[in-house]
């Protein structure tokens, strides 16, 4: 399995390219979420003004990406210190149940929009 990837070019970056890498998924990141905030503010803008229907697209995909990151950190920071005695950070229930409960949170509302809309499912 490993000699296919080889042959079709695939292979483990090496240090400076996984930091390069990591800068440009940083760069991306930021940009979307800069991007999901003002399409997020221009929506709430438009249904202020013009009183018309609010799009929930931009507002979900927001809270979603954040969702993301922040239970990836969590996952990655524990399993980076899972066997020091010294890290405070094997154990910080206190976030995961504030992730949890705004990912219900954002479950509930989506929940809601979509009756409220009259959407069908």
């Amino acid at each position: 399995m490993k000699g296919i990837w080889k042959r079709l070019g695939f292979r483990r970056p090496d240090e400076m390219e996984r930091f390069i890498l990591f800068k440009a998924q940083r760069n991306a990141y930021l940009f979307l979420v800069a991007a999901l905030f003002l399409w997020t503010v221009y929506e709430s803008c438009r249904v202020y003004i013009h009183h018309s229907r609010l799009n929930l697209m931009p507002c979900l995909l927001l809270v979603g990406a954040s969702l993301i990151q922040g239970f990836s950190q969590l996952v990655m920071t524990r399993s980076a210190v899972k066997d020091d005695d010294d890290s405070y950070e094997t154990g910080p229930l206190v976030r995961i149940v504030v992730l949890a409960c705004a990912a219900a949170g954002v479950l509930a509302a989506a929940a809601a929009a979509l009756v409220l809309m009259g959407v069908r499912t």
